[in-house]
């Protein structure tokens, strides 16, 4: 097999999947694009194994009861506390004056060890019931990370992981239902329409609650006008902004307020009224701006729940959607100057197979751009880590992953603002100095049991330079080596 099929099966495995592991290049080698494809028609390829998982609805109830459990202790805590201290002053009360006047010379000091002393107990109370989120966040932070390990090239999840930042929410507002909203709102369609998606993402509980429409009521709604409580444009405008259109693409924030009216009443059922049911969509009439509304020069009649998913059906099938999608999976798999060409070939597929996104993934990596492209897209955080863990061949800590994610500014589903975690290297490039740090913390974990000359050869091949291959044959320790080799521009860029 020459050289160059050599390089380009290299080029495959990091600029569409996950990086290189032993063996995966040889495996695609013959056929680069034909391995990829083959990934892309692999029935369920998204769809992590998850079964013994909670729902997003049952784990947002998990933590709620258990939050009511804290709450509840802590509140039977405080009244024992308070019991204590009144059979104490009646005791005081009852005491002869001369032991009175004594035991209230240092009231203040004794009150105010008596307020810490039971908040102590009420901190104590609450932390005796476990608190479920952290734990349930770290087992889909497993399951995702195992998929990404174990993927042949990694294409699909790569695809999964832009997606899930394209239309995001975050752990640090929802932990509970970040994991099983990836599981349920992205992965089932990752490979489907992208109006599906766009449905599945809009209407889920964790995207209502995250971008607070849970609590958007149209000012002439009942419930509007009994409760005196306003409209919240947040999810109308990100879908507008960052999930379809794109910014300033023929929508004003007159459309941004209609489409915001049209959403009310998509919210979650209580979970303090209804255990059972507690985080579930639901469509609340009273809650919804009555009558029809007209988004982007269209009027559409009031139908209810119905109302919004045409609008969202409408969104995913106008022209400036399929640019603004085309544009963003160009710029994430290929350079932070995406070629206009490409961006156009994968528009016009998305427009023509009406949101195939199994199509508009194949059109990408048949384009010769795609392929002819310098490498010079440097990795994000989360790519890299899992990079340097596929070439050494073992098997990766998720809690670990998950630190060292945070570590380098790209923590799991925690994005600091619903645009996502960004996809440029002037966002990443500050970050060497934190991923230098974990290269060493990895290579003095594994340089006994890892070869750095097989981590150029498995990792990088044809691909690394002449100079990376004298620095890591002369490092000084084999912790050096395997640290040179993670952090060498190869690693970084695909």
């Amino acid at each position: 097999m020459s050289s160059s099929a050599k390089a380009e099966a290299i080029l495959a495995l990091n600029r569409f999947g996950m990086g290189p592991r032993p063996g995966s290049i040889a495996a695609i080698e013959t056929d680069r694009r034909g391995a990829l494809i083959a990934e892309l028609e692999r029935p369920y390829a998204a769809l992590a194994a998850s079964s013994a998982l909670p729902s997003s609805t049952k784990a947002f109830r998990t933590v709620a009861d258990a939050n009511a459990k804290r709450q509840a202790r802590a509140t039977l805590a405080k009244r024992e506390q308070e019991a204590k201290r009144k059979q104490m002053a009646d005791a005081s009360a009852m005491a002869p004056p001369a032991m009175a006047e004594g035991a209230t010379q240092d009231s203040k000091e004794q009150a105010s060890k008596e307020q810490d002393g039971k908040e102590m107990a009420e901190k104590a109370a609450a932390d005796a019931v476990p608190d479920p989120g952290r734990p349930i966040y770290l087992q889909e932070v497993k399951i995702r990370t195992e998929a990404a390990l174990n993927a042949d090239i990694g294409l699909t999840e790569r695809l999964v992981w832009f997606w899930s930042n394209h239309f995001c929410i975050s752990a640090d507002k929802i932990q509970s239902m970040s994991g099983a909203y990836e599981r349920e709102a992205i992965r089932p369609h990752v490979l489907g329409r992208f109006v599906d998606m766009l449905l599945a993402a809009e209407g889920h509980p964790a995207m209502l609650f995250y971008l607070d429409n849970t609590i958007s009521m149209g000012a002439n709604s009942t419930a509007g006008i009994n409760r005196s409580r306003g409209l919240n444009e947040n999810l109308a405008r990100e879908t507008l902004e960052l999930h379809t259109l794109g910014v300033r693409t023929g929508y004003n924030q007159n459309d941004v307020i209609a489409f915001a009216n049209v959403l009310t009443g998509w919210t979650i059922v209580s979970v303090q009224n209804n255990p059972e049911h507690g985080a579930e969509f639901i469509f609340n009439r009273r809650m919804h701006e009555p009558g029809p509304l007209q988004v982007i020069g269209k009027t559409y009649p009031d139908t209810g729940v119905e109302q919004g998913r045409a609008v969202l059906a409408d969104l995913a099938r106008h022209p400036a959607t399929a640019t603004h999608v085309a544009t963003k999976l160009v710029r994430h798999f290929i350079g932070d100057v995406p070629p206009p060409a490409l961006i156009e070939r994968l528009a016009r597929t998305f427009r023509d197979t009406e949101g195939d996104l199994k199509e508009v993934a194949k059109a990408l990596i048949t384009s010769e751009e795609a392929w002819a492209a310098p490498r010079d897209k440097l990795k994000t955080p989360s790519e890299w880590v899992v990079a340097v863990v596929r070439a050494t061949g073992l098997r990766g800590d998720p809690a670990r992953f998950e630190r060292g994610q945070a570590l380098l500014g790209q923590p799991v589903w925690s994005p600091s603002a619903p645009q996502g975690f960004p996809d440029d290297e002037a966002t990443w490039i500050g970050g060497m100095g934190r991923r230098l740090d974990i290269a060493n913390n990895v290579a003095g974990r594994l340089a006994q049991r890892v070869d750095p000359g097989e981590i150029i050869d498995t990792a990088l091949g044809a691909l690394a330079s002449s100079e990376t291959r004298q620095a890591v044959a002369h490092a000084e320790s084999r912790e050096q080596a395997l640290a040179l080799a993670f952090m060498s521009p190869e690693f970084q860029r695909r």
